[in-house]
């Protein structure tokens, strides 16, 4: 990605604030979506970093496929904040090794997917086509329990 505009800029940074999104892609002809760890890696052009969990094989899927990433703020907002914010990207995804530092950013892996031990896999992701959506105004949810 060239220079980022203002508005990808944006996103990017919000994106930085959440450490969780979801992934998409087609895979045997049909979409999928799973939850991904990202970081955005601090060079340039703009990478983005994302930790699967291999026993799903999601990661060879997406490797040098087009993918689209999402990420949000809707389960982290702080009480009163009625702001919300979602970040979707496309752009080819590649499997990588993260350097160490890299790796340190993105903490201590899940210990289980699915009841199976967690097996980390990485992708990289040049985001392309960064669309950033606000919406002001939004109450929190809260839960509503039968008693």
């Amino acid at each position: 990605m060239p220079t980022a505009y203002p508005d990808e800029r944006r996103a990017l940074d919000l994106l930085a604030r959440t450490p969780y999104g979801r992934v998409s892609v087609s895979m045997r002809a049909l979409p999928f979506v799973t939850v991904a760890r990202h970081i955005v890696a601090d060079d340039a052009p703009a990478r983005v970093l994302l930790r699967l969990h291999g026993g799903f094989g999601y990661a060879q899927a997406c490797d040098g496929s087009v993918v689209a990433y999402g990420a949000d703020n809707l389960a982290d907002r702080e009480e009163g904040d009625e702001a919300v914010w979602t970040v979707q990207f496309v752009g080819t995804a590649r499997v990588i090794t993260p350097r160490p530092e890299e790796l340190a950013r993105f903490g201590r892996a899940p210990h289980t997917a699915d009841g199976e031990p967690f097996q980390a896999e990485y992708l990289c992701i040049e985001p392309q086509f960064i669309s950033l959506h606000h919406l002001e105004g939004v109450p929190a949810r809260r839960s509503v329990h039968a008693a």
